[in-house]
């Protein structure tokens, strides 16, 4: 199959042929309509982490199944899929009891397992769904990495309708899913960005109120979705209300940050991490997305070949949203 491919982390992709495996017993190979990009697309080119090579990058997918392994029961040839790009075991006690992201043997496509920036890939049956209906291949391509994840950042921050959401940092895929959950359950949503733009475009999916995210926040926030890490840190912490919960799922403008002690106790905030989301969580999700919730898509651009111009866009910081590749 033809793919982007990374021979060495540190490294530069390459545009070419690699053979596509057969699914083994419990798994299938899905022809890719469309897929998305993430950050994690940059991150494994510096070795952050340092994949196997040669590596598929490529978390996101939709696309049509083409194959099915032994074993598989409950997908056939030629169903139109969503891809779960949270790959675990699902027999440990861990995922057995719902959390399997928790998982020793826990993964993500296009990170730990070849991905989606190709004409096909191959992953277990238990991580396809039916395509929700009624949406198009590049919104199906666009949530299931960002919307799993914002979903079990907002769930595990305990997010209530009524309360006061702080996204930071609205551009990204995250964040902006988390704009438009957050919405979606019931609270009252600022967010923020350095751009007038996007504060605009954040107004029109449901946001209250867009702040510069120069500037002091100016808010008292029960629940802050933070993933941009040190450049805001601190401004996110002081602008927890008192019992506030902060969440986190990443770093990209840097992962060390410092903590005041004596606020976090004395307004006993609390701080907590999430990354990607379960199988049950990502079936939510995917009925949220079925139901109507909107998938923020950014650019759609035509065809694999042009990877590098969206991945340029990704690097640049310029997109609200997701970047959809159409193949």
């Amino acid at each position: 199959m033809k793919s982007w491919i990374l021979d060495e982390s540190p490294g530069d992709y390459r545009f070419g042929t690699i053979d596509l495996p057969d699914p083994d017993p419990g798994q299938v190979a899905v022809r890719v309509v469309a897929s998305a990009l993430n950050h994690m697309d940059l991150w494994v080119t510096r070795g952050m982490p340092r994949p196997h090579v040669p590596h598929v990058p490529g978390a996101d997918a939709a696309g049509v199944v083409e194959a099915v392994g032994e074993a598989v029961e409950d997908v056939s040839v030629g169903d139109e899929v969503v891809v779960n790009p949270a790959v675990s075991c699902r027999s440990c006690p861990v995922c057995l009891s719902g959390e399997s992201p928790l998982c020793a043997d826990f993964g993500i496509l296009g990170e730990h397992r070849w991905g989606a920036h190709a004409e096909s890939v191959v992953v277990p049956a238990a991580n396809v769904r039916p395509r929700p209906p009624g949406r198009s291949w590049e919104e199906c391509a666009a949530y299931p990495l960002a919307y799993l994840t914002a979903w079990r950042m907002l769930r595990r921050a305990r997010l209530r309708a009524g309360e006061t959401l702080l996204v930071v940092g609205v551009g990204g895929g995250v964040s902006s899913a988390g704009l438009v959950l957050g919405a979606a359950m019931g609270a009252r949503v600022v967010a923020t960005s350095r751009d007038e733009a996007k504060r605009a475009r954040a107004l029109e999916l449901g946001a209250d109120e867009a702040l510069d995210s120069n500037q002091d926040f100016g808010v008292r926030a029960d629940v802050v979705f933070e993933n941009v890490g040190a450049a805001t840190w601190d401004r996110s912490l002081r602008a927890l209300a008192p019992g506030g919960r902060l969440v986190t799922c990443g770093g990209t403008a840097g992962s060390k940050v410092e903590i005041s002690l004596p606020r976090l106790f004395f307004k006993q905030h609390e701080i907590i991490g999430s990354t990607m989301g379960s199988y049950a969580e990502f079936d939510q999700v995917t009925a949220l997305v079925a139901q109507g919730l909107p998938v923020v898509v950014d650019e759609v651009v035509d065809g694999l070949g042009s990877f590098p111009e969206a991945l340029e866009r990704l690097q640049a910081g310029a997109q609200l949203g997701k970047i959809v590749i159409r193949h």
